[in-house]
């Protein structure tokens, strides 16, 4: 059996409804395609215009074409395929096509199906307005684990989280997102006024995600802090660990720049006592799929990892990924499980 050679990339940017009230998903796909008629699919959100495709397309098929998908350490460390969300796009298409290509789903390639439903987090919308109603609709759905967005504001934020608590008589187990909004001060503020809600975690709530003073503010309050922004590669995971400036890190696909890098940057955390979750925003199907089979394949990622992928409107795949409740299934057909639908693709590419 020879290697798959890669012989042709497609790009597509698209755009679609994420939800309701928020603002559309605009991501890319990435098609992948060998020598063996085998194809592989990738997705990244990337700052791209749709006329910039085609010179993006050249550069990136000069670096890609005539390597073998199996090469998946090489690849990574090609300085061409930056930023990270490249590098992840370009990663996931890579799995998807060996998975294909051995007949096996990705999660067996990584370690095996540790677990064949992951628990699932999910993020509750910015506007006020509509924030008690969708929690109280997600915690129907199964969604105990939610994350809510910091507005930047003490008391506001302090207020959103009481009133979730008593809406839900605690049975919300609630992330409250500071994004880098906070001011040292700030952070103390709303740590004391939050220490008796039970928050699960607090992440990333220092405008300057300076470890040193998370690690300070960690000493001085009871709210189990976590680092998600800071984590783009193992070297910054080494460096929470040894600051203590967390319980907890969050690793986004995207950010740290695929599935190789988010495993190292997890056996790092894990091997400093530190929690992990996986994290992933809005997604039309492929890099949800992806977030799915790593979970599945290592006990690492034992707790609930936000998918933003079950609160969009719609997808690109001619079977939507499946959740019972707070867990989604892992689609356990060759590759990441799934199959695009060009029609789909087709209704929502930007093509201007």
């Amino acid at each position: 059996m020879r290697n798959p050679i890669i012989t042709d990339l497609e790009l597509f940017l698209v755009e679609s409804p994420a939800s309701e009230v928020g603002p559309p998903l605009r991501t890319v796909l990435f098609r992948l395609v060998s020598d063996v008629e085998a194809e592989g699919w990738g997705e990244a959100q990337l700052a791209w215009r749709a006329t910039e495709l085609t010179v993006r397309r050249e550069m990136l098929l000069n670096v890609l074409a005539g390597r073998s998908v199996f090469d998946l350490e090489e690849l990574s460390e090609i300085p061409s395929l930056r930023p990270a969300a490249v590098r992840c796009g370009i990663e996931l298409a890579c799995w998807d096509l060996v998975g294909r290509f051995l007949g096996q789903p990705v999660c067996r390639l990584l370690g095996g199906e540790y677990r064949h439903y992951v628990p699932l987090a999910v993020r509750l919308p910015r506007d006020p307005s509509y924030l008690a109603q969708t929690a109280l609709e997600l915690l129907h759905q199964g969604f105990d684990t939610q994350i809510l967005s910091s507005s930047g504001q003490v008391e506001r934020d302090a207020d959103s989280v009481r009133l979730l608590n008593e809406l839900s008589r605690g049975r919300i187990r609630l992330r409250l997102d500071g994004a880098g909004l906070f001011s040292w001060e700030s952070c103390r503020q709303i740590s004391e006024l939050l220490e008796d809600q039970g928050l699960e975690c607090f992440i990333d709530p220092l405008r300057d995600f300076d470890l040193a003073q998370m690690a300070s503010l960690g000493r001085q309050t009871e709210l189990p802090l976590a680092a998600w922004r800071s984590v783009n590669n193992p070297k910054d995971v080494m460096a929470i660990v040894r600051a203590g400036a967390a319980r907890m890190v969050v690793i986004e696909l995207q950010r740290v720049g695929g599935i190789l890098p988010a495993r190292y940057c997890a056996a790092v955390a894990r091997s400093g006592g530190l929690e992990v979750a996986l994290a992933s925003g809005p997604s039309l199907g492929i890099a949800a799929a992806a977030l799915l089979h790593l979970a599945a394949a290592s006990p690492v990622f034992a707790g609930c990892n936000e998918c933003g992928y079950f609160s969009i409107r719609d997808d690109v795949l001619a079977r939507p990924l499946e959740r019972v409740q707070g867990l989604g299934r892992i689609p356990l057909e060759p590759g990441f499980g799934i199959t695009v639908d060009r029609n789909k693709l087709e209704a929502i590419q930007v093509s201007f």
